[in-house]
């Protein structure tokens, strides 16, 4: 056999053992609203609607980078100053008391997002705006905005383009930065934006196919504008019916928005996702693998835990534990 294929061989088949064999150890989340003014609320909306959801299944604000124009709360047109809804009902103030956002404003930029991505980040820059990721992380990657056919625009400034976004995950993949990656985009012409995609361990989902407008749900006559785009109102659906113990799948996540629902055609690229999606939890991707329970008000370090997290003990003050509430159903 010819030394040099016999090489060959022998590095592919150690890049097939080095996929098959990696080990999902942590989740990161990072998430994007690219756009800006008080027009595309929804895209806000959208962003922290997702933001909410992975938090409240076990992803620490430590692993969420969150990017997000954050001009809706306090703008002047807002009838309900400091908050965001995703129902016309107003049922959840989506921005809350908790929302840290991480790239803020004009920090929103494409050099900033691919930075993020490929570790690239100047020196000095503060631990909370870095994507701290290896070779065990899956990462939920979620952006939302306005695009088109292979773009999406930036704080209508610039536009990052689905080869820029191909070659910056092939450089995490070089570097090491994920295991597995979940990309999911709610834009106009979202699937153009996973089409260049060649890098390994990549599922992705768009709200609409090339040449397909991506539509909003409804508005808010209260705030006057639409407030959730279609795609992201039944995923979050979905997502709501997800606790961590779930059995849920990601091919049940995939199937979320049929045409009838959606308007647009949801476009799904599974080719370089070596699992079938119908065997891969849906906590995968948007909880923790290792579940935290916040409590506080515990004056001793001391006590004895029992089933369901009872603490028995002299001189405790009762333990708070902190929840979420349902965003839905809607009630439109």
């Amino acid at each position: 056999m010819n030394v040099s294929f016999s090489i060959c061989v022998h590095i592919v088949v150690l890049s097939l053992l080095n996929v098959c064999s990696a080990v999902h150890t942590n989740n990161w989340a990072v998430l994007v609203d690219t756009s800006r003014f008080w027009f595309n609320y929804r895209h806000v909306a959208n962003v922290l609607s997702i933001y909410r959801s992975v938090k409240r299944l076990g992803i620490p604000d430590s692993q969420i980078i969150l990017m997000v124009a954050d001009d809706m709360a306090c703008n002047p047109r807002n009838p309900r100053p400091g908050t965001v809804f995703n129902n016309a009902n107003q049922h959840i103030n989506v921005y809350g008391d908790d929302v840290e956002v991480d790239y803020r404003g004009y920090e929103v930029t494409v050099e900033n997002f691919v930075r993020l991505l490929t570790g690239r980040l100047p020196a000095g820059t503060p631990r909370s705006k870095q994507l701290l990721t290896d070779e065990g992380s899956n990462i939920l990657v979620y952006l939302t905005g306005h695009g088109g056919d292979g773009f999406l625009k930036f704080q209508d400034s610039e536009e990052v383009t689905s080869q820029e976004l191909a070659d910056a995950l092939e450089q995490m993949w070089q570097k090491r930065r994920y295991n597995e990656v979940f990309f999911m985009i709610d834009t106009c012409q979202a699937a153009s934006m996973y089409e260049k995609f060649y890098s390994p361990n990549i599922l992705a989902v768009a709200s609409s196919l090339v040449g397909e407008d991506s539509l909003s749900h409804h508005v808010d006559p209260a705030i006057g504008v639409y407030i959730i785009d279609r795609y992201t109102y039944y995923a979050l659906a979905f997502l709501e019916k997800v606790h961590p113990n779930s059995a849920k799948t990601m091919g049940e996540f995939l199937a979320v928005c049929p045409k009838k629902l959606c308007i647009s055609t949801v476009g799904v690229r599974k080719d370089l996702f070596p699992r079938d999606p119908h065997k891969v939890s849906i906590m995968d991707f948007f909880g923790s693998i290792r579940p935290v329970e916040v409590i506080a008000n515990v004056n001793r370090a001391n006590f004895t835990l029992k089933p369901k997290t009872e603490m028995i003990s002299e001189n405790l003050t009762p333990v708070i534990k902190y929840g979420f509430v349902p965003q839905f159903p809607s009630h439109l």
